[in-house]
């Protein structure tokens, strides 16, 4: 089952290999200079850094959704149902940490980094905070608590993530009726913008009613204009990650209130 599993990640990689190769070739042919050679090496860089931290805090969420899921309100049986349930408790859940990483000075410091970027492909989607995994279950006790399966909010989670990946490209343009339902590309276009218009909208992971429903959505209009407001951050993998954290304390320490 493990050589199973094995070859299942293999084939995964190389599909999105794939599709990263394809959208390079897309961007060269077209001259859209969706990619720069530096910023894509601090992407992979980043990416690679990233894998390792999950192994280094590997049991660390199922821990934490253990130990609220012993205090659970109730206990439900696994179904179809239930699943469903638990996929829009999670994404509901996601649409408020998301939100949080960009509107609390704390939790910015640790998203900072995924926003760094003046460029906007696939790669970036794997432009991730090494220490995200510290904060990012808490977001999710909730639904630990209510009862939900632990093992369908982390499958649940899983899949949300790795739908993102796929919003990160410049080769999909509007998709109609869908783009008041779902996280598209032209949505999450919109979510990575520094433009006025487009600062804090479409949190949704999959989603988008939340942002409807709570008032952040922002259609794409006018151009987007990538990265973050202060500017070029640079394309050292160490220096994206950790510029969050130094700016957080900086501002901590200058702050006379």
């Amino acid at each position: 089952m493990e050589f199973e599993f094995g070859n299942y990640k293999l084939y995964a990689l190389l599909f999105i290999f794939l599709l990263i190769t394809a959208e390079i070739i897309w961007s060269w042919r077209l001259d859209k200079k969706a990619y720069d050679i530096k910023d894509t090496f601090a992407n992979l860089s980043i990416f690679v850094g990233f894998q390792l931290s999950k192994y280094l805090f590997a049991g660390y969420q199922l821990a934490v959704f253990g130990f609220f899921y012993t205090y659970r309100f109730f206990t439900f049986q696994k179904s179809a149902f239930i699943f469903f349930i638990s996929f829009l408790g999670v994404d509901f859940c996601y649409y408020w940490f998301h939100c949080c990483s960009h509107k609390i000075k704390f939790f910015w410091a640790f998203h900072l980094v995924h926003h760094s970027s003046q460029h906007y492909n696939l790669t970036v989607s794997y432009r991730l905070n090494w220490l995200g995994v510290l904060i990012s279950p808490l977001f999710f006790i909730p639904l630990a608590v209510i009862g939900l399966p632990l093992d369908y909010i982390v499958i649940c989670y899983s899949l949300n993530l790795r739908y993102q990946f796929f919003l990160h490209t410049e080769v999909i343009g509007k998709m109609g009726f869908l783009e008041n339902i779902i996280d598209t590309p032209s949505n999450h276009r919109v979510h990575h913008g520094s433009n006025d218009a487009y600062i804090d909208k479409n949190f949704g992971g999959i989603l988008i009613i939340w942002d409807k429903l709570f008032k952040t959505y922002e259609p794409e209009k006018e151009k987007v204009k990538y990265g973050i407001t202060t500017g070029f951050a640079g394309y050292n993998p160490f220096v994206l990650v950790f510029t969050g954290f130094i700016d957080f304390v900086r501002n901590k320490m200058n702050y006379k209130g």
